[in-house]
């Protein structure tokens, strides 16, 4: 596997200043993933550019195949097609991806070591947790896109994840939404302050002028 593949545009500073729901709720409300895929330690958060992965359920050649073929700064977008009996990423695996200078994980499936990965400080986000081991036998098709929960992901979309969940943005579209999305956070900042001064939530959205006219 060649590791030579061109890195995509970076906003890493900038995304992973925002939450997943402010930037889902920029996005229009599209993008977000499940709640079945969930961090698997508390204050995990992850932000890069996708590199999407097929694993065929119960083998995982093709992700040790992908670590070496992943751009620095990526993140593994896997699809396990929802296989959650089998543990194909683990402490070994998390070591080798961030010597790669890669930045996280997001799967259907599930992983193991969930200890070890909390305590390298590695992002992974995943459908479950299993200890059972997988095979090699099923070499990578890397065809630059998945569909997981029904979102398509292609290499370089941007990968968003914190304790909320994860959403993905269209390269096409990151630079629009990651603005609106510092706009949105910067008038949630306004109103929190003037609900802390003793404003309604009601009056704040005009939620009591509607509920009169219903």
């Amino acid at each position: 596997m060649s590791s030579a593949l061109q890195s995509p545009p970076r906003y890493d500073g900038d995304f992973a200043h925002q939450s997943v729901a402010t930037v889902h709720e920029a996005a229009g409300r599209v993008g977000a993933l499940s709640h079945a895929v969930k961090s698997i330690a508390p204050g995990m958060k992850v932000s890069g550019p996708a590199f999407p992965v097929q694993l065929r359920p119960g083998d995982n050649l093709a992700l040790h195949e992908a670590l070496y073929a992943a751009p620095e700064g990526s993140v593994l977008v896997i699809d396990a097609f929802d296989y959650v009996e089998a543990g194909p990423f683990g402490e070994i695996m998390a070591i080798a991806a961030q010597v790669r200078g890669l930045v996280g994980l997001v799967t259907s499936g599930s992983v193991r070591d969930r200890d070890a990965i909390a305590a390298l400080n590695f992002p992974v986000f995943s459908k479950g947790i299993c200890v059972k081991g997988t095979d090699k036998f099923v070499p990578a098709q890397l065809t630059g896109s998945v569909v997981i929960d029904g979102i398509t992901i292609r290499r370089g979309d941007w990968v968003l994840g914190d304790s909320d969940g994860v959403v993905v943005i269209q390269a096409d579209k990151a630079v629009a939404v990651l603005k609106d999305s510092i706009t949105r956070e910067a008038k949630e900042r306004d109103v929190i302050a003037r609900i802390r001064e003793g404003a309604r939530t009601l009056d704040i959205y005009n939620f009591a002028a509607q509920g009169a006219k219903a």
